[in-house]
């Protein structure tokens, strides 16, 4: 192991002190920061669709550029069902409470609140008590929180997965191109080798990932998101670690035994191609659950690797899973991560010597 060590150390080293990655650290850790204070600063919809039930219509001041729609609804219980299917964002019963179908807007609360006070204000002249709110899913009070930290955990982990992997491909090739490799392996097997930098360059994935949370997680705290975040925040951001790293390996042991076939830094792009098709796909799926985490192909493919590398991960923080199934999940991808580990390593021993034309797959893997 003291090889591979030093390997690691040397890919850690090296990238840790260049400016591109300094600067590019911190870039991206404002950018995240400045993203965790949008929705304080442009919060809320540019539009209402609002419901009544055996009342009058509110006298709503949109605010400039809105759009307030009202409906009316026969009973309370068919407004609760406008509220769960997405047509109404608010509706108000018997003049006397506002049903929405998680926490209620806040702008939207004040509103309406304000509306009801004026118009029976000038109706009765007499002071009248707010409007009692009512969530409609007692279980969607952080439904807002979780969506938001599940779409922006489905950018992060797809661009540092896509960062990371490449990193390693041209690792590989500059190694192999310049024939520095040679010199490497009279010294250390080729596992070591590879070991080396995939443990090195995931070190660095790491930092960038705890760098960026913790930045968004320290603007949360100051703009005053957190507390609208679930419980349970440290659950998640463990399991986003851990699943990241799962993921990570999965995808750079197959980028550097892609990367092997190939000697020059022109050719990465094209034989990477496979890899990068099928990390788009567990992108989208990603995505996808990120708005259903609930949907059956979320729920399906959370246990498939490698698209449970990502779906899992985003799938806990958009909704709440038995503990038992993100460790049996996690599972299942260790299981992957190693047959990856084995099939790249085979790869990776008997291509990265071999300078010229670019190998085939096929070519190297039936060899003896």
């Amino acid at each position: 192991m003291n090889e591979l060590m030093l390997v690691a150390r040397r890919e850690i080293v090296t990238q840790v002190r260049s400016r591109t990655f300094v600067v590019g650290l911190l870039v991206t850790a404002v950018l995240v920061a400045v993203l965790a204070f949008a929705p304080k600063l442009f919060g809320g919809p540019d539009s209402y669709t609002l419901g009544v039930v055996n009342s009058q219509q509110l006298p709503v001041a949109a605010p400039q550029g809105a759009t307030v729609e009202w409906r009316t609804y026969p009973d309370e219980a068919a407004a609760r069902k406008a509220l769960l299917d997405g047509d109404a964002d608010a509706v108000v019963v018997n003049g006397s409470k506002v049903l929405s179908e998680g926490e209620l807007d806040e702008r939207l609360g004040v509103l309406l609140q304000v509306a009801n006070r004026e118009m029976k204000l000038d109706a009765q002249g007499v002071r009248v008590p707010p409007l009692q709110t009512e969530a409609v899913r007692a279980d969607a009070r952080y439904d807002a929180a979780r969506g938001g930290m599940a779409t922006t955990l489905t950018f992060l982990l797809f661009f540092m997965l896509v960062g990371q992997m490449m990193m390693v491909a041209m690792g590989v090739v500059e190694e192999k191109g310049s024939r520095i490799v040679e010199i490497l392996l009279s010294t250390m097997k080729p596992w070591q080798l590879l070991g080396g930098k995939i443990a090195g360059l995931g070190v660095v994935g790491l930092i960038n990932l705890v760098v960026i949370v913790a930045g968004a997680l320290g603007a949360a705290t100051v703009s005053g998101l957190v507390a609208d975040f679930p419980p349970g925040m440290a659950g998640i951001v463990a399991g986003t670690l851990v699943w990241f790293l799962l993921g990570y390996v999965f995808y750079a042991t197959l980028a550097a035994a892609l990367a092997s076939l190939v000697s020059r830094q022109e050719e990465v792009g094209s034989v990477m191609n496979p890899l990068m098709m099928a990390l788009m796909g567990t992108y989208f799926v990603a995505f996808f659950a990120a708005n259903e985490p609930n949907g059956t192909l979320a729920a399906v493919l959370s246990w498939v690797p490698p698209f449970s590398a990502m779906v899992m991960p985003v799938r806990m923080a958009a909704t709440e899973l038995p503990l038992w199934q993100v460790a049996a999940s996690a599972v299942v991808m260790a299981l992957a991560v190693a047959g990856a580990l084995a099939l790249g390593a085979t790869v990776y021993r008997r291509a990265v010597l071999r300078t010229g034309a670019r190998l085939k797959l096929s070519q190297v893997l039936s060899q003896r």
